[in-house]
């Protein structure tokens, strides 16, 4: 969503404050970060007072936080982040079990840098926490890239294999749909393992018409086959009915490398996680 740079990070031993009105749901998920990801440091606030209170007392390097907190909500949390001294760039993602909605009415405001469906459990959030803090890469992992413009295509493409993805590019969506298409039905279906693509593209058909064809011609749900789309479009009902119509994310531009990164990765490893819901 926003391209706070998140290059600060201290990846050998991090500090995440956690932040839920829910004691049971804080130790929960100190408990699964520390198992998850060791040498993380993990700190608890039970509202947004306390968690006011732990940002002063000294530097975190990612927030996480509920929606709703007994004395405010997570936008507050949020917004306290980005005042607090040093800590402009810090990560604020906010959990909740009802993030599609939110993210359809663009409720979320610009102090968030992202966000996490509770419903998809404990391991997915651990993955998607140490995208953040401690990105490893998918080896091999095979992302389908659609742009027309090539000068951006060598950039983008860059980005990705650095992080060491396999890219195929192709320059427009009649290709990319072809592309796909030619493994329907085969044991290597469905040809990639993640479709990032560009919104407006050159030809009679754009980045909402593969979407289109991927969800419903094809029949591929989000994890089976991942698809961002890269917009610099900033009308919330345009974004909001691009989530709908059943991206998994939007990257906005400017593309920022760290953030395309993290949230491939996320929708890579979230794609092959067994689904195990937080209970809360």
């Amino acid at each position: 969503m926003i391209s706070h740079d998140l290059r600060h990070l201290d990846t050998d031993n991090p500090c995440v404050l956690v932040v839920d009105g829910s004691k049971l749901v804080r130790k929960l998920i100190h408990a699964v970060l520390q198992k998850e990801l060791p040498g993380v440091r993990v700190a608890e606030a039970g509202s947004v007072a306390e968690a006011n209170a732990a940002l002063a007392a000294g530097p975190v390097d990612l927030v996480t936080t509920a929606l709703v907190l007994p004395d405010g909500d997570g936008l507050q949390v949020a917004r306290a982040v980005r005042e607090a001294g040093g800590q402009r760039y810090v990560p604020v993602i906010v959990i909740s079990g009802d993030v599609q909605s939110h993210l359809e009415d663009r409720r979320f405001t610009e102090d968030v840098t992202d966000y996490f469906d509770k419903g998809l459990g404990h391991n997915a959030l651990a993955a998607f926490i140490r995208g953040y803090v401690q990105p490893e890469p998918i080896p091999d992992a095979h992302v389908l890239y659609i742009e027309d413009s090539r000068t951006v295509a060598v950039a983008i493409r860059r980005m990705l294999e650095s992080h060491q993805m396999r890219v195929t590019h192709v320059t427009n969506a009649e290709d990319a749909i072809a592309y796909l298409e030619a493994y329907v039905g085969t044991e290597a279906a469905p040809g990639a393992d993640l479709v990032l693509t560009d919104l407006y593209l050159k030809g009679e058909l754009d980045g909402r018409d593969v979407l289109d064809r991927i969800r419903n011609a094809m029949g591929y749900g989000k994890r089976r086959l991942p698809v961002l789309v890269m917009t610099g479009d900033d009308n919330r009902d345009n974004q909001a009915a691009l989530l709908r119509e059943g991206a998994n994310d939007l990257v906005l531009k400017p593309i920022e490398e760290r953030l395309l990164a993290t949230k491939a990765l996320f929708q890579l490893r979230l794609s092959r996680l067994p689904v195990h819901p937080l209970q809360v």
